[in-house]
Order: structure tokens, then sequence, then C-alpha cells
């Protein structure tokens, strides 16, 4: 419920901020709910969100930007000196939300850089979801560009989520409301496996672990939080396995 109301209220304030059906919305942020948020809230008023890969160099981030015209960037607090560095190459870029609150904002030399809890607490969240085609476009991602200039990819509204339902079939995943859900695979890779929508669907608890992927926050949640599936690429699986040993 809390995810329904504050993304109905992101959805609200992308218009107010004049962004519109097809436009570009940015995220460089890890599994987070501001991001949850942020993402729901683009796709539902007819925006396609655009997870940026931190790990690629800042000159390929800013061409990749350019190339989507990206018209706002959602980014987490640990990315502000990556932001400092791309934004000002970013001919279409309007704006930077951190995701935070106006407590812990940074001190930053970018104009145009707000808040997040500040600029969406300027929504009430009486918002209506647009009604969609369910071919267009709602989420993009681009390749790495190991073979040249990095290639975007489109996610349809109907392409999302056939893929959150796969995981939820017998045969496949096959994962519940009963499940406790741990997407240790970022939200910019291949939309976290399905996961960070397919839990949501079919509501399942959902734990998010930030930036901290290393064996000892990683063994933290999964203990904690008495998580019954979990994805992630075997480097962190590594990781974990060291810390137990």
């Amino acid at each position: 419920a809390d995810l329904h109301r504050r993304a109905r209220q992101v959805a609200q304030r992308l218009e107010r901020d004049g962004f519109a059906l097809g436009d570009r919305v940015a995220t460089l942020a890890w599994i987070t709910a501001r991001h949850l948020e942020v993402w729901y809230g683009a796709m539902g008023m007819g925006a396609i969100y655009h997870t940026l890969n931190p790990r690629l160099f800042p000159q390929q981030i800013a061409w990749i930007m350019n190339d989507a015209k990206d018209g706002i960037l959602f980014a987490d607090l640990t990315f502000m000196p990556l932001v400092e560095k791309i934004a000002p190459l970013v001919k279409s870029l309007k704006k930077v939300i951190v995701l935070t609150d106006g407590q812990h904002m940074p001190e930053t030399a970018l104009d145009n850089v707000v808040a997040y809890e500040d600029w969406l607490a300027e929504a009430d969240g009486d918002y209506r979801w647009k009604t969609l085609d369910e071919n267009a476009a709602c989420g993009m991602c681009y390749t790495s560009g190991t073979t040249g200039d990095p290639k975007g990819v489109v996610y349809s509204h109907r392409s999302n989520v056939l893929h959150a339902m796969i995981a939820v079939q017998p045969d496949a995943m096959g994962i519940s409301s009963r499940d406790v859900i741990l997407p240790v695979v970022p939200m910019f890779h291949a939309n976290a496996w399905g996961l960070a929508q397919s839990a949501p669907m079919i509501g399942s608890k959902l734990v998010m672990p930030g930036g901290k992927m290393d064996g000892p926050s990683i063994y933290e949640l999964l203990d904690t939080e008495n998580v019954t599936f979990t994805a992630a690429v075997p480097t962190v699986w590594l990781m974990l396995l060291q810390h137990l040993e």
C-alpha cells in the first residue's frame, strides 16, 4: 500500500514537472524502496524508466543518457560524485533528484538538484494511472558497449508483466506470497531478473539490499529477514561463501 501511494505521488509530480508519455526517466540507484517507487511511478504515467549501470565509465554513461535523451535523473547518495561528472555532459537533462531527504542532502555544485522527499511532498498522490497500450514502451536498458557504442533495449508493459509472471509459475521459480524475496541482482540488470516486479505482483515480502552486496551484509539479511528466495550473480555467492567459511 505504501509503494502504491508513493508511486502515484511520483507519477503526479513528474507530470507537474512537464514529463509526459514516452519521456525518459533515468535512475542511477541500487535496489531500494525509493527506486521501486520511481519505477512504478514513471511507468504508471506513461514515461519510460531508464536504469543506468554505475559500473560503466562516466563517458559511457553520459553517451547513453544523451542517446536516450533522459530528461530527469534519480540518483542514490552513493553515486553523487559520479553524477557530478556526467550531468554537465547530458544536454537533455533538466533535473537531478537525489534519493534522500533534506536532512541528508549533500552539497553539490550542480544546478537544479533537489532531495527526493522534498520533491515528492509537493504531490498528494491523488492520481489515476494512465490507460496505456500494453505494447507501449515502459522501460529501457543499454548494453555495456563492448563491441562498439552501447545499444538500447526497450521493455514494453506487456513484456514486463510476462517476465514477472514467469517467476511465479510452479515449473519455473515458483515463488508465492508466502516467500520472503531478496533480489541481490541490481535493478539495472534485466529488471532485477523480474523479481522487483513479480514480488509486488503476488504480495510477497521484498527485502532490498541497497548497495551492500558484501558477504557479511547479505548473510545478515538472509538470516534476520528469514529470506526464502534470493537471486544474484556467482560473485556475490562466492563472497557469502567466504564469509561463512
